[in-house]
């Protein structure tokens, strides 16, 4: 089974809680299959991490950008500069592969009560039109504000990405992959109470699925309280697998293309 990770953070301090830390989760991963990673970052400092990874990494690949959670403790003008001074020093180095891929993790999040909704939008608005200007795909997080999501995507026409972590409805769905959105499915999808998910997942269109993780973070069934780490993926390929039923084989390799050819990868060494 041939797996791309689309989503994860193993630069996250939690998983200092793994027996041999992020890199033993990585080479566990790699054994079960995972030839792709990308890291997304939540603020410039762990968007770094997230190119320092990729660095050591031939299989790893950097998504910078603010997350709606923590826009709140940073200057717009100074993260959004410190964010596109990411993605032009990736370009101008001399050698090797391009390390940025995406703009992300952005998004919005109303889960919690005392959230400045506005301050998020103009976030959000902000670093889709940065994605625009230089020609990158983003990753979403939208939690609890879908509503608010679509209609802000709706105004960027042209751009490309996912919405990770999926979690809204059928009709969502099919408007996003309208939009030219893919779907990132994770953990969740195991879970017992995700039937509607699980029933979201059976129509979407193979070009617009991805799988993923959000590792350390949303570990699938049976790993539940555990830190989740991508070698996991193989359970969520199972259940997206069963919802559509065909194979995690063919979910795995469907899933592997589409994370290429959306982020414009050239595929690593299987």
């Amino acid at each position: 089974m041939l797996l791309f990770d689309t989503h994860a953070h193993y630069w996250d301090e939690r998983f200092a809680e793994y027996e041999g830390g992020a890199k033993a989760a990585v080479a566990e991963a790699r054994a079960a299959g995972v030839r792709g990673f990308i890291n997304a970052g939540s603020t410039p400092e762990s968007s770094r991490l997230s190119i320092e990874l990729a660095l050591e990494n031939d299989d790893m690949y950097a998504a910078v950008g603010v997350h709606p959670s923590d826009s709140a403790e940073l200057d717009e003008g100074e993260a959004l500069s410190a964010t596109e001074e990411l993605v032009i020093d990736d370009r101008e180095r001399k050698s090797g592969r391009k390390l940025i891929v995406a703009i992300g993790e952005i998004g919005l999040d109303y889960h919690w009560p005392d959230t400045d909704r506005d301050a998020q939008r103009v976030w959000f608005d902000a670093q889709l039109d940065l994605a625009a200007r230089l020609g990158l795909p983003v990753i979403i997080h939208d939690r609890d504000a879908h509503g608010d999501c679509l209609d802000i995507v709706r105004a960027h026409p042209g751009l490309r990405g996912v919405f990770h972590a999926f979690s809204g409805s059928a009709e969502t769905a099919r408007e996003l992959v309208r939009l030219g959105f893919h779907l990132g499915f994770g953990g969740t999808v195991t879970y017992r109470n995700a039937t509607k998910l699980r029933e979201v997942v059976a129509t979407v269109p193979d070009e617009y699925l991805l799988i993923e993780t959000d590792a350390p973070y949303l570990p699938p069934v049976p790993h539940r309280g555990e830190i989740n780490r991508s070698a996991l993926m193989t359970y969520t390929a199972e259940a997206i697998a069963a919802a559509r039923g065909v194979t995690p084989d063919a979910i795995a390799e469907l899933t592997y293309k589409n994370a290429l050819e959306l982020f414009n990868i050239q595929p690593a060494n299987a």
